[in-house]
Parts: C-alpha cells; sequence; structure tokens
C-alpha cells in the first residue's frame, strides 16, 4: 500500500509541476512536498516491516481479572458459542501459562462450564472437555462432574462418549479414586465398545486409573483381552498397554502373555513394538539364561514389513546386554539398510543407534563405514554428525587422514552444538590412536582460530588438555598450539586456564623458556583476572628452573605497580618467595616448591577458617599449615559438592566420555581428609583403605555403607547414612558396633552424624584402636538415632522432641584383605627369588565356583593383593590359569602369591596357593584367609 501511495504522491507532483509551467519556485516548493512525502513513506515502510518481523500474540497482556470477569457470560439465557470459545481458549492459555487461581475462582469457573454442556454446539462441547480436565476441581465437585459426564457416556454421540470417559477418568484419578465404583460399569461397556475411539479412550483411562485404583482395574482382564483382539491398532496399542499393567506384578502371567502373543502376530505395528519392549525386558530379568525363543522372536521382527517395529527390533537387540557380536549381524545389517532410506527418519534412527552400538562393539559396526560415508554430505545435519562421530569411533588407523579431509569441510557448515559432539569424537580417536596425535592435533588447533562460541573452543581446548594428559608424546605440540591460542583468546576463563597448565607442564619440557613470551605478553595486553593468572604462571617456572629464576623475577617486579590490587599482591608474594628460596626461607612450614607445586593437603575452606581462628587469637607460636584441621560438618559438605558436580559432569559428558568417578567412590582422598579431623589428628597416615561394603539393603528405611580406614594403630570406620522415609527426620545417628567377637579391637571414638533428613546424605565415624596382632573377625552392628516425625508438605517443626530408635544392620567383617595394600612389581619373578622360600607356604583348596574366571577374581579379593605382568587377564573358557600376585602388609612388609587354578568340574576349581614373605607368621596369616 505505500508503494502505491508512494507512486501516486510522485505523480502528482510530477502533474502539478508541468501545470505551472516550471516556475523556479513553484518547482522547489514542489521538490520539498516530493521530497517529504517520499521520506514520510518510507517510515511507513520500515514500520511494516518491524511489524511483521515482531512475533504477535493475541494473549500477549491478558489478565487474569478480565478474564474472570468475561466468564459471567457463560449464565446469559441465549449463550453466544463463539464467544464463549474466546473466553475458555483464554483460561486455557492462563492456566498453561501457570497462573493459579483459587478455589473460589475455580468454582464459579466450573459451575458456569458446566452449565455451558447443555448447548449442543460441537466446537464449544470439545473445549469444554478439555477446561474440566484442566480445571481440577475439588471433591466435592467431582460429584456434579461424574453427573454430568455420565449422561454424555451414555450419549448416542461417540466422539462425545469417548471424551467423556477420558475426561472423568482424568479427573477420578487426580481427586477421588473411591468414585470409580460408580462408573466401572460404564468402562467396562466402553472397554469392548465397537467404536475404535470410544474403547480406546476407555483404555486410555484404564491405564491413569490403575495407579490410583488397581484393585477395580485388575477386575476388567477380560475385556482388556477382548480388546487385544481387536482389529483397530490403536485399540490393540492400548489393550496391551493395560494388560502389561494389570498383570506386571506378576512374572509368571506376564511371561505366559508375552509367549502367546509372540506365537500370534499383532496387526497393529505400535502394539508389535510394545511387545518387543516387553519381551526384551523379560530376557534382561532372566538373566545369564537368556530365552531363546524371545530372541528368536526379535530376530523374526527384524523381517516386518514395517520400519518401525523393524528399528524396535534392532534396538531392542542391540541393548540386550551381554550382546555377542555374532547376535548382532542381523540387527546390524538391517540398520545397514536403513542408512540407504530415502526417508530421514530411518537414516537418522539407524546412524543414531550403529552410534550407540559403536560404543562397545566397534568392529561389529565397521562393515557400516561405507554406508555412513556417504552420509557426510547429507542435508540433515543431525545425521551427517552421527555419521562423521560413528565414524570416529570405528574406523582404522590408516583411513585417518582421508576421514580428517572430509571432516575439515564439513565443520564450517554446521551449528556449535554438532561441532562439540564431532570434537569429543576426536578425542576418542585420537586416545585410541596415539600415534596420530599429530594430525589431529593440528586439524584441532585449526578449528580453534575459526570463529566460534564459548562451549566450543571450551571443547577444543578440554580435548587439547585430555590428549596432553593421555598422550605424552603430544605435551609439547599441545602446548605450542594453545600458547598460539592465547594470543588472540577472548574468553578469560580459557586463558585462565591455558595460563595454569603451563605453569604446571611447562618447566618440564625442552624448552621450557620458550614459554615464558607467550605468559608475559598475557600480562601485558590482558585484562586483570588473566594478568594474576599470568604472573602465578611465571612464579612457578621460576620456583622450578634455578636458571630462569633472576629473568622471572625481573618480570615480576615490572608487575608491582599494577592496577590491579590482585595483580599486585601476587607480584609481591612471589617476587619475596623467590629472592628467599636460595637463602632457604619457608612459608607456613612449606618450602616455596611443595606449597606451590604441589596440592594443598588440605580444602582451601578449611585453611581460611584456621587463619580467621588464628588471627582472632593470635600464639608466639607461627601458623603451620600442619596445624589445619577440618570438622565432620565441612567434609560432609566438600563430599556432598564433589558427588553432585561429578555427577553432573557425568550427565554432560555422556557415556562415551571419561567422566569423573564420584567423590563418594574415592576413599582414599576422603581418608587423607579424615586425618584432618580434630578427632582424628592423632592416628597418623593412612596405610590403605577397603571397597564399599553396603551394611543394608538398597531401598530399605536406611541405607547405610561402611568405608574402612586402616591406620598404624588404627582403623577408622567411616558410615555413609541415607534415609529413604520422606516423613522422617533423624538425628545424633551412630552405629553401635559389638566388639565381643573381635578381641583385638576396641572403641576409641565417635563422630555422629548431627542431622540426616531425607534425601540428604550424611556421614558417621567409628575411630577403633588395634590392642595386638592383626584382628578379623564379624562385627554386629546397630543404626541408632533420634527420630522426629515430620510433614513433608510444612518440613520439621522445632517443637518436636523425638524418641530413640534403632535399626538392626548387616554385620560388618574384618578381613585379611583390610590389612593389605594393592601393590604391584614389575618384575614379579625377580621379587619372587629375591624373598626366597625361608618363609614360604603352600595350601592347596577346592572352591565351590562355576567358572576360573569367578574363583580368580573372589581369591584377588580375599586376598586384597594386586595382579602382575597382566597374569589376570585371561578368557572365560580357560581351564588352567596362574596368577600372580604382590602387595604390602600392615608394618610395611612385602608379600607374595603364586596362585595355580585348575577346573576339577562345572561347579569346582580347585587351587594351589603358594606364599612368601619375610616372617612366616604373615605368610601363614595371608594363606590362612582364603579358607
Amino acid at each position: 500500500r505505500s508503494e502505491v501511495f508512494l507512486d501516486k504522491c510522485v505523480w502528482s507532483g510530477s502533474a502539478c509541476m508541468a501545470m505551472t509551467g516550471g516556475s523556479s519556485d513553484l518547482t522547489a516548493q514542489g521538490a520539498q512536498w516530493l521530497q517529504g512525502a517520499k521520506e514520510a513513506v518510507m517510515q511507513m515502510t520500515k514500520g511494516e516491516k518491524k511489524d511483521e518481523d515482531e512475533s504477535y500474540s493475541p494473549f500477549q497482556s491478558l489478565q487474569k481479572a478480565a478474564v474472570l470477569q468475561e466468564c459471567r457470560c457463560f449464565n446469559d439465557r441465549e449463550i453466544n458459542p463463539r464467544k464463549c470459545i474466546s473466553i475458555l481458549t483464554k483460561i486455557l492459555w492462563l492456566l498453561a501459562q501457570g497462573e493459579k487461581l483459587t478455589a473460589l475462582e475455580t468454582t464459579e469457573i466450573f459451575f458456569g462450564v458446566t452449565k455451558l454442556l447443555m448447548h449442543k454446539d460441537q466446537q464449544l462441547r470439545r473445549l469444554l472437555y478439555l477446561v474440566l480436565k484442566e480445571l481440577k476441581p475439588s471433591p466435592e465437585e467431582v460429584i456434579i462432574v461424574c453427573a454430568t459426564l455420565t449422561k454424555d457416556m451414555n450419549s448416542k454421540v461417540d466422539l462425545n462418549r469417548a471424551n467423556a470417559l477420558r475426561v472423568l477418568g482424568a479427573i477420578i484419578a487426580r481427586t477421588d479414586p473411591t468414585m470409580l465404583a460408580q462408573i466401572e460399569r460404564h468402562l467396562k461397556q466402553a472397554l469392548v465398545d465397537k467404536n475404535c475411539f470410544v474403547a480406546a479412550s476407555a483404555l486410555v483411562s484404564g491405564i491413569h486409573l490403575m495407579h490410583v485404583n488397581p484393585e477395580v482395574v485388575r477386575r476388567w482382564v477380560n475385556e482388556v483381552q477382548t480388546a487385544l483382539a481387536s482389529d483397530n491398532p490403536s485399540v490393540q496399542y492400548h489393550a496391551l498397554a493395560l494388560l502389561h499393567q494389570i498383570k506386571r506384578q506378576d512374572r509368571l502371567a506376564v511371561s505366559k502373555v508375552v509367549a502367546s502373543l509372540t506365537r500370534t502376530p499383532l496387526k497393529s505395528p505400535l502394539a508389535h513394538c510394545l511387545l518387543i519392549r516387553f519381551a526384551k525386558a523379560m530376557m534382561e530379568d532372566g538373566g545369564s539364561e537368556r530365552d531363546r525363543a524371545l530372541f528368536d522372536f526379535l530376530e523374526a521382527s527384524l523381517r516386518h514389513r514395517s520400519d518401525m517395529v523393524i528399528y524396535e527390533a534392532a534396538t531392542a537387540i542391540c541393548s540386550l546386554t551381554s550382546v555377542a557380536q555374532r547376535e548382532l549381524s542381523p540387527s546390524i545389517t538391517v540398520l545397514q539398510l536403513f542408512l540407504c532410506s530415502p526417508k530421514p527418519a530411518c537414516r537418522f534412527s539407524a546412524v543414531r543407534t550403529l552410534n550407540k552400538i559403536a560404543m562397545a562393539h566397534p568392529m561389529a559396526v565397521t562393515p557400516c563405514n561405507m554406508d555412513m560415508e556417504g552420509l557426510i554430505n547429507d542435508s540433515n545435519r543431525s545425521i551427517a554428525t552421527l555419521a562423521i562421530t560413528t565414524l570416529l569411533k570405528t574406523g582404522s588407523e590408516s583411513g585417518v587422514e582421508r576421514l580428517m579431509k572430509q571432516i575439515t569441510s564439513f565443520m564450517s557448515e554446521i551449528a556449535d552444538d554438532f561441532k562439540i559432539v564431532v570434537v569429543d569424537a576426536i578425542r576418542a580417536m585420537c586416545l585410541k590412536f596415539p600415534q596420530k596425535h599429530r594430525l589431529l592435533m593440528t586439524f584441532l588447533a585449526n578449528v580453534l582460530r575459526e570463529e566460534g562460541g564459548f562451549q566450543y573452543k571450551k571443547a577444543i581446548v578440554d580435548t587439547l588438555l585430555s590428549i596432553i594428559a593421555r598422550v605424552p608424546e603430544a605435551k609439547e605440540a599441545g602446548l605450542s598450539h594453545l600458547c598460539e591460542f592465547i594470543e588472540d583468546c577472548e574468553f578469560t576463563l580459557l586463558s585462565t586456564q591455558i595460563l595454569y597448565l603451563l605453569g604446571v607442564e611447562g618447566p618440564s619440557t625442552q624448552e621450557p623458556s620458550k614459554y615464558i613470551r607467550f605468559i608475559y605478553n598475557r600480562v601485558v595486553l590482558e585484562n586483570a583476572t588473566v594478568r594474576a593468572s599470568a604472573v602465578s604462571a611465571l612464579a612457578k617456572f621460576g620456583i622450578s628452573i634455578a636458571y630462569l629464576r633472576p629473568s622471572i623475577t625481573v618480570l615480576l617486579q615490572r608487575c608491582l605497580y599494577d592496577n590491579d590490587d590482585e595483580v599486585r599482591d601476587r607480584a609481591i608474594f612471589f617476587v619475596t618467595l623467590l629472592t628467599g628460596i636460595d637463602s632457604g626461607a619457608t612459608l607456613a612450614g612449606k618450602s616455596a616448591q611443595s606449597l606451590l607445586l604441589e596440592p594443598l593437603p588440605v580444602p582451601l575452606a578449611a585453611l581460611e577458617a584456621s587463619c580467621r581462628e588464628y588471627l582472632a587469637a593470635p600464639t608466639e607460636r607461627p601458623l603451620s599449615i600442619d596445624d589445619v584441621t577440618i570438622d565432620a560438618e565441612m567434609l560432609a559438605k566438600m563430599q556432598k559438592e564433589a558427588t553432585s558436580k561429578a555427577a553432573a559432569a557425568s550427565e554432560d559428558a555422556g557415556p562415551a566420555a571419561d567422566a569423573p568417578a564420584p567423590a563418594m567412590a574415592a576413599p582414599a582422598e576422603e581418608a587423607d581428609l579424615l586425618s584432618r579431623m580434630p578427632e582424628f589428628v592423632h592416628v597418623g597416615a593412612r596405610f590403605t583403605s577397603s571397597k564399599r561394603v553396603p551394611l543394608s539393603e538398597v531401598g530399605t528405611e536406611y541405607e547405610v555403607v561402611c568405608t574402612k580406614h586402616l591406620y598404624a594403630s588404627h582403623l577408622i570406620l567411616a558410615f555413609q547414612l541415607n534415609n529413604t522415609l520422606e516423613d522422617q527426620l533423624l538425628s545424633s545417628v551412630t552405629v553401635a558396633l559389638d566388639l565381643a567377637a573381635v578381641p583385638g579391637l576396641a572403641l576409641e571414638t565417635h563422630v555422629p552424624c548431627a542431622s540426616l533428613p531425607f534425601g540428604q546424605p550424611g556421614t558417621a565415624y567409628a575411630c577403633l584402636r588395634r590392642l595386638e596382632g592383626v584382628p578379623v573377625g564379624t562385627i554386629p552392628c546397630t543404626l541408632k538415632f533420634v527420630v522426629k516425625d515430620v510433614d513433608p508438605a510444612t518440613g520439621p517443626t522445632d517443637d518436636e522432641p523425638g524418641y530413640e530408635d534403632e535399626y538392626q544392620l548387616e554385620e560388618l567383617e574384618v578381613c585379611a584383605a583390610d590389612f593389605m595394600k594393592r601393590v604391584a612389581v614389575l618384575d614379579f619373578r625377580a621379587a619372587w627369588e629375591s624373598v626366597g622360600n625361608g618363609c614360604e607356604v603352600v595350601e592347596t583348596f577346592s572352591l565351590s565356583y562355576n567358572s576360573i574366571r569367578q574363583a580368580m577374581e573372589a581369591v584377588i579379593d580375599f586376598l586384597g593383593m594386586s595382579p602382575c605382568e597382566n597374569s589376570a587377564a585371561a578368557p572365560d573358557d580357560v581351564t588352567k590359569l596362574t596368577v600372580l600376585l604382590s602387595g604390602v602388609f600392615l608394618g610395611g612388609m612385602q608379600v607374595f602369591a603364586i596362585v595355580n587354578l585348575r577346573a576339577d568340574s562345572n561347579r569346582a576349581v580347585g587351587m594351589r596357593l603358594t606364599v612368601r614373605s619375610s616372617d612366616m607368621t604373615v605368610s601363614q596369616f595371608v594363606a590362612s584367609s582364603v579358607a
């Protein structure tokens, strides 16, 4: 419209100028008027384009009060269906946005909506059903709903009957499940109704009601089985789902249903897919004895006419635990055919499944590599990314160069999210083929210089750091690439991370001085945070390398007048430290090398707390880092934070990445912190730590897991606690130990868990003193605590005093393995001969195990020793095996053992155990531990 108006203005102006005969004044006025008209029209055009670009919502400024006011028209004598439909749509929009309605508002809307049910407009009625389901009426109003919708359930209009069934079932499931008995007759009749929509609606309602009133729904089993024979795909699918819900508690009944249906082909592809999932679940529950008939059913489903069923069967076979590579072949063949399908969904699903298989069975996916290479140029970038990552996992070492050439052109065409996936796959390939690290790191360095967001650049930097840590030959090249990157890095976090790595790894390289220029450039050119990191990195070079120390000191002295306080403070600290190294000066009882180049022996929070305490009450004795202690509350908080961070990192990294293990799975680190607690500072250095031993079953009221930490004269028991009862709060939680059966141990102190709320893990400790010898035996354990009843909705109250209670735990076994540290030796034969046979003990045993591998793993656990020279790596079907074991017994005594295993029968393994050490008593004790 604006363009037409502009043309008219131009024509009118030209005509006026022509009529005036071209007078100069009139011509000037006409030109000015024409120019103003053009500018106005252009402004209008820009405004129209701007409005078109902006997203528009008809409910943009909708207010709840205005909508409630409009709801009064529901009570009019003459109902306007179009107006009511508009108001009902606004109500649904408000509810979808999270708007909360009070009980009074809900009641007013509810009664207004029920009056609209008298109207015969079908569009209005369908919207009313949806509003009734979303309103969540109160239990008192459910009676009215039942009475109103029961009429619709008897209607001659099938659409109304089906919608009434679904709405009424959903409302009863949410509010008052006891009302189900009133409409049970209608639901049972609808299950076998001739109309497929009515029958499917009744089945869906049954699935929802099964969770709240299973006793009533289980009585419908005959009607559900009748519906299962329906020719309609939707009815058959929902009938199978409901039948499984009814019988899922009875494993035998489920197996009979699955077995009977596998012999009778289902007409519905959806139901067939559901049956495949049930069959796979039964095979997983069967353990090692897999049902061959069910596996044959899965293989037969690979030849189904529906692509959906074929893919479901292939995925089920590939996801089976301990599936053999030969069993994967039919599924791989089917997925390979899908790779050439014209349907993008088939190609995507196939390459995605092959990508998962490649993590566990890369050789099985190798035949598909040629087809996947054709998908690199697929128009769907998700398919192309998955194809590349799969090829990186399954490709051979000889094909790395060709694959990287294809990826180079591909990387510029995809988004950062896809690039991150490719970078992660390149990291896995580099760790798989370390000889190709130069090619892969060069590729990563090139893409690091290209445009990209923070997450993408961080993924590349993390990959380079991982390669540097895992491939020693790649350290020099990796550090050089990172130095080039920080010259033009716009992300402060990545710059500081790289500078820290340069400070740690740079001094140990062949030419450490070449990194000084890159680091000092950051002091000159970057922001305060990066400058501070660069100062610390320079100081580490000066501390580690004596001949560079004077030059580093000069560079740091130039930072003494920096504008930022942090940079100045670090420069002053490090200059003082470097100038005092030659004179042997120490800080907090530590030398400069151990203070900066070694990790702190205590958490930073504990060090800060000790410094505050010392400043509040200073003494003549200077503060030493050896005086820093940590309390149980701080230790529990740190463990919780480390566990949550490790879980988040594992989730983000995915199953293929090397995710860090949770903090609770590292008893050695926990024990090092335990010796800093005030109650345990006297125990000395830790000797070894045991595996986690569960003292209660998972899912019980209180879950308890124990870790044993052995010291020179003490045994500290760390009990990880978890309260699974939502309505209880535990306090003063301890584990009582009955040491009568183990006379060599005495209880020294308890450290209780102060509070144990629902779902929040806690820790309690017990310190045992070793009186004499090496005490072994079983210790009865009892969990004792003060319990307070808690309302989950309101939380705990201070008025509740609580009462004492206890919970019986399983016995804790103190065995010989707890006193042995796993230490392997490089040359076992030489170490064995050096000990001699003066204190040698030979014992023979008959062990009740199904295989030699099971017996070997059990013996290693009994002895608590470490296998040497890869002697524990043996195939499952081996009949004879010799395992070489080494360890250090309490007190620092080296112990060696040779275990000869022989399969005597299917359930018996013969063993000859030979133990050597420098003390006959120790040799006899270790040899007798297996018995």
